[in-house]
């Protein structure tokens, strides 16, 4: 495209094509990797078990093993290269389901209005889809089921940290607000025997909790109590934890939810604000753009999160090093 152009100019179009990313996430969705893995080779084979326009989706795969996704033969057979296996449902990676346009993927699509978030601050994603993210999410079952699924996975993979990165036994419950299907919660009560807990979360969220709860066999000291933080939190434990929350709301939307944990908590409990910074101020830059784009929230070190927590009537009184992950815990200012 560039002829002659110097190398920079061919570095930035291929770091701006939005042929890539694309071509995977319509790949992901249609389950391509899956059906080779079944035995499908042929774009026609793939075509028919995707429910694909057969000579489109051949320009896609083809599109697709140049850049090393997929491979094809001299007979027009497709395979898996090591740069697709992650595109199988069951990848341990679960990037085929974060890239699904009719799951959880549909979000990141709103980063085509990114220029409407710079210009103004606001969120990009009422630009594309006319609401904002949470409701849009909450009229789709299968975008419902596919952000609690891979969130739920997201946490078990960072529960040992903070299983381990906090004194979790001193306390007699904890509410974990906003706790999904109850995946970390399960984590930390397994390791304690003597605490019980509880979920707080939308309704669409807290029948997996309980069913997390009875697989687990620990539904005798954990309950599920369906509501909203911008409401009223349940009051009675001596801790309330916020895993990978406040990250999802503007500043203002954040002072909120601190507020009406601490006065669940009260002057003698703890809120516990369970986010994944690194060395307590460094910012992932990629996931607070995306942020910024879904939510117009952003990510935060500590003293941004200690500013709020000030705002809201709290100090911070400890850091604990959890894994990727840092617990903030704070008290009654």
């Amino acid at each position: 495209m560039f002829g002659d152009l110097d190398g920079n100019a061919k570095k930035l179009w291929s770091m701006a094509g939005l042929g890539t990313p694309m071509a995977i996430r319509v790949a992901a969705t249609l389950r391509v990797a899956d059906h080779i893995v079944a035995g499908k080779q042929t774009a026609a084979e793939l075509a028919e078990a995707c429910g694909a326009h057969a000579d489109t989706l051949e320009r896609l795969l083809r599109y697709l093993s140049v850049r090393g996704v997929f491979a094809r033969d001299d007979e027009g057979r497709y395979s898996l290269t090591p740069l697709g296996q992650p595109l199988r449902e069951d990848h341990p990676a679960k990037a085929r389901a974060w890239f699904d346009i009719d799951g959880m993927g549909w979000g990141e699509l709103s980063f085509v209005e990114l220029l409407h978030s710079v210009r103004t601050g606001e969120a990009a994603f009422p630009k594309r889809y006319g609401r904002e993210y949470w409701d849009d999410m909450r009229a789709s079952k299968v975008r419902t089921e596919s952000f609690h699924a891979l969130h739920g996975a997201d946490v078990a993979a960072r529960a040992p940290g903070i299983v381990a990165g906090f004194d979790w036994a001193s306390l007699g419950k904890v509410t974990d607000v906003g706790g999904g299907d109850g995946s970390l919660l399960t984590a930390i009560l397994k390791a304690n025997p003597g605490l019980r807990g509880a979920v707080f979360d939308m309704p669409d969220a807290t029948p997996a909790a309980k069913q997390t709860f009875v697989e687990a066999g620990i539904d005798d000291r954990a309950e599920a109590i369906s509501g909203s933080f911008f409401e009223t939190i349940p009051s009675g434990s001596d801790a309330y934890m916020l895993s990978i929350v406040l990250h999802d709301w503007p500043d203002e939307d954040a002072v909120k939810i601190l507020r009406n944990c601490a006065a669940a908590a009260g002057p003698d409990g703890r809120v516990l604000i369970i986010e994944t910074i690194g060395d307590g101020e460094e910012t992932h830059t990629g996931m607070d753009l995306r942020m910024l784009a879904l939510y117009a929230a952003r990510e935060r070190g500590v003293a941004d999160f200690s500013e709020l927590a000030r705002q809201a009537g709290l100090r911070t009184v400890d850091v604990h090093r959890a894994g990727p992950s840092a617990i903030i815990e704070l008290r009654a200012a």
